[in-house]
Order: structure tokens, then sequence, then C-alpha cells
């Protein structure tokens, strides 16, 4: 039997299964999109259904899960024993006198060949309970060490959701305008190929027009590269399938962003208190510290009680049925020389902890110190944009009306809607990265983007909701 196993991998048929239930179960139990998407519906859709994020929800269940399954370990024993012993013949026995080297008893048996017996019997050891309780101890820190990924986790997803719906507006708004450019551009490609192949037009003049509009239909074609994506990516983050029909709620252009009025030192301070990464390296330092306690624990002696019932079918017996109890004490006396070492190993792991902990101290105050820097520079480049936006809209309205009156050529209008469009785009991009970096401001800082009791039991509308004051109430505060 032991040469039986073989390697059995999946067929064909199994592996269709599979992917047919992944297929469904992917996006299983989702509200339908039955509406316009704001950004606080794409976020609730992302803390609601995003697979990674419910991964990490999992795995927060799973460990207080144990939490709860380490609470049994502290309990006492009650171990039930049943048994049937039986033989073919009697096991008699008989005695030799050590005086005389005689036989002194013929041979006789105090068992039945067929046996039954049974007891229940309950035990504490109290060496036990204590490394179960340091135990117990320890599960419930990497509990919250899960919940802490968890945070983080979240944040980051909400980041990448701001980041990805404010480009799909951009693409929403602009992909359908930059195809007809394209088109415009396509048609004056062929007109100018035609007037040059008939001698209309000088071959240079021609030539240099054509590459004219190969630039820019070339700039267009990267700018679609760089919005097409978006709204697929937003999707993902939704847990959309691909083919998934939605619109977004398109804000107008020109909203200001929320100002930041909180001081360097309330941002690092509050940063230093609620970023998930220094609070798990405080509970390894907790996990680190009970674990030098379970290590005296184990350098103790054992003791343990126990009292039981017990019953016998064998006839022979006096009693067939008895109490028993008692105690005994035990010690491992080696475990005194595994101390000192055990000692300072966890000293060592303390010393490590510790220095990444200043380390990670170092490093988010440098990314809270960043992130505010980006912000105000995202803030400034937003700015430009707008400016730059502005302007070439009047060039374009002032180029229109000269083609218009004939005195503008069809290439001068085509660049100058070229232009017009990369402007909008560049500031659609502006807007993006500067909610990107009002969003990593509040991350870097560790500051929750949800409610802490965020479940999949609340539907979208009222997570969206939750979430929109959560943000407004956020914009408006002054304080941390």
């Amino acid at each position: 039997s032991a040469c039986a196993v073989t390697v059995d991998p999946l067929t064909t048929s199994e592996l269709t299964a599979n992917a047919e239930r992944n297929l469904v179960a992917v996006v299983a139990d989702q509200e339908p999109v039955t509406g316009p998407i704001d950004i606080y519906d794409a976020m609730a859709r992302a803390l609601k259904y995003n697979l990674d994020y419910k991964v990490g929800m999992m795995e927060e269940a799973l460990r207080i899960q144990e939490v709860d399954l380490a609470r049994y370990d502290m309990l006492p024993t009650l171990v039930a024993n049943t048994g049937y012993a039986g033989r073919s013949n009697f096991s008699g026995a008989s005695s030799r006198s050590l005086l005389t080297n005689r036989e002194s008893l013929e041979p006789s048996t105090s068992a039945e060949r067929d046996i039954f017996s049974t007891d229940l019997t309950f035990s504490w050891d109290i060496l036990d309970f204590g490394l179960s309780y340091v135990r117990a101890q320890q599960k419930a820190d990497q509990a919250l060490i899960a919940m802490e990924r968890r945070r983080k986790v979240a944040n980051r997803i909400i980041e990448e959701v701001r980041t990805a719906y404010w480009r799909a507006v951009s693409a929403e708004r602009l992909l359908t305008q930059l195809e007809t450019l394209e088109g415009s551009v396509q048609t004056a490609m062929d007109n100018s190929q035609r007037l040059s192949q008939n001698r209309v037009s000088s071959p240079l003049a021609a030539l240099n027009y054509q590459r004219e509009l190969i630039e820019i239909q070339s700039n267009i074609r990267q700018l679609q590269r760089e919005l097409v994506v978006a709204k697929a990516q937003l999707a993902a983050l939704m847990n959309l399938r691909p083919d998934t029909p939605f619109t977004l709620v398109t804000p107008d252009r020109g909203a200001a962003m929320p100002e930041v009025s909180y001081s360097s030192q309330d941002m690092m301070m509050t940063a230093l208190r609620h970023r998930p990464e220094l609070r798990e390296v405080s509970y390894l330092q907790r996990i680190n510290a009970q674990e030098m306690d379970a290590a005296l624990l184990s350098a103790l002696p054992s003791f343990r009680a126990f009292a039981g019932a017990n019953y016998d079918s064998n006839d022979f017996l006096y009693n067939n049925s008895w109490l028993q109890y008692g105690a005994q004490a035990s010690w491992n006396v080696l475990t005194l020389f595994r101390l000192p070492e055990h000692r300072r190993t966890v000293e060592a792991e303390e010393n490590l902890l510790r220095q990444r902990e200043l380390a990670m101290a170092m490093a988010v105050m440098t990314q809270v110190h960043v992130s505010r820097a980006q912000f105000e520079h995202r803030e400034n480049e937003l700015e430009t944009a707008a400016s730059q936006n502005a302007i070439q809209s009047r060039i374009l309205d002032q180029v229109k009306g000269g083609y218009a009156a004939g005195t503008v050529s069809r290439q001068t209008l085509l660049r100058e809607e070229m232009n017009t469009l990369v402007a909008e785009v560049q500031y659609d991009i502006a807007y993006a990265a500067a909610q990107n970096a009002y969003a990593n401001l509040f991350a870097s800082m560790g500051m929750d983007s949800f409610s802490p009791d965020v479940t999949g039991a609340t539907d979208v509308e009222t997570l969206s909701a939750s979430l929109e004051h959560l943000w407004q109430g956020r914009a408006a505060a002054s304080t941390l």
C-alpha cells in the first residue's frame, strides 16, 4: 500500500471546472452597478469587494479564531478511556519459596480472560496553564498584527482607487475627443499625401506638414495609452469584471483641493502613534518579552494534580469500581542550563526589534515630510496646469475664429486642438496626482481611510455615505 501513492495531476475536466467556478465566484454576491459611480462609491466598492482586502480580513479573522482556540489550552483535561483485553487462556501464576526453592502454591489466576475497563480522569498541570496563558497572549498580539496589516492594505487600496478614479474620469472626458481628433489628423494626412502626389503643393512643404501631423498623431496615441487602462484599473480595484459597463460621475473642472493646515510636528506625532508598521513592531516586542516569560516557566518544576473514576469488569477484583486521586511533581533540571542562552537570544531579538523600530520611525517621519512637500508641489503643478489649460482654451477660441474667417490654416487648427487636449489631459492628470498626494498625506500618518468596523455586511450606499462624511470632515478639520 505504501507504493500505491503516485503523481496524480489535475485532469483537464477538473481544471475546467475550477476555472468555471472561479469565474463565477470572483464576482459573486456583489451589488450590481445601477448608476454613475462617484469617488466615494468607488472607495466603498473597493473596501467591500476588493479581494486583496478580503484576504486581509480573513487573515485577521483567522488570527482571532486562533486566540479563541488558545484559551481552551488553559483549561484542565478531562480524559475518558475505555478498553477491552482478551487472551486465549488464563494468565495464571504460581509462587516459589526463596528459602526451600520449592513451589509453594499451585498455579492460580486472579484475572478473567476477557476484561473490559474504563476510567474518567480529571487532571490539571499548573505549569501547562502558565505556558498556555503566555501563548494565548502571544496569539492575541498576532491577531492585532493581522489587523494592522489589514489597515495597511486598506490605505493602499484607497490611494490606488483615488488615483485610478481621477484618471478614469479624465479618460471618459477626453478619449472620445482624442479619437475624433485622431480621425481629423488621419484625414489631413491623406489629403496632404494626395495633394503632394498631384503636384498641387511642393513636396518639402507637404513632408513638413505630414511630419507635424505624425507628431500630433503620436502624442494622441501616447495620451490614449495613459488613459485607456485607467478605467480597467479602477474596475479591478472595485472587483468588477473587465467587461462590466459602468459610467463615472465627472465633476466640473476647477474644484479646489482641500487645505492642509496641520503643523509638521502634529503630523509626525500622529504618524508615530498610528502607522501600522510601527504598531506591528510594538506588538512583536510584546511577543518577544512574553517569550522570556515562557522560558522562565519552562524552567520551573511541573506540578500535576489528578482525580478520576475507574471501572474494571474483572470478577476476581474485590472492588470493580473505585476513585483515585493524587499529585505528581517533576522537574527537568537540564532546562536550567538552557535558560541563560534563551535569555541572550530574547535580548538579541529585542535589540533587533528596537533598532528596526528606530529605523522605521525615521523612515515614517521622512515619509510624512516628503508627502507634505509632495502635496504642496502637486498643488503648485495643478495651479500651473489650470492656468495653462485656461490660456490654451482661449487660444483655441481665437484660432477657431481665424479658421472660420479663412485667415488660419487647417494645420494650425489641428495643432491647437491637439495642444488643447494635451492641456486638458495634463490638467486632469495633475488633479489626479494632487488627489493621490492628498490621500498619501493621511496614509503616511497612518490615519485610516475608513471606519474600523468596515465589513462586508454594510451595503455600498451606506458605506459610501460614511466615507464621504469621513473625508469631508477631514478636509474641514484644522487639527488632528
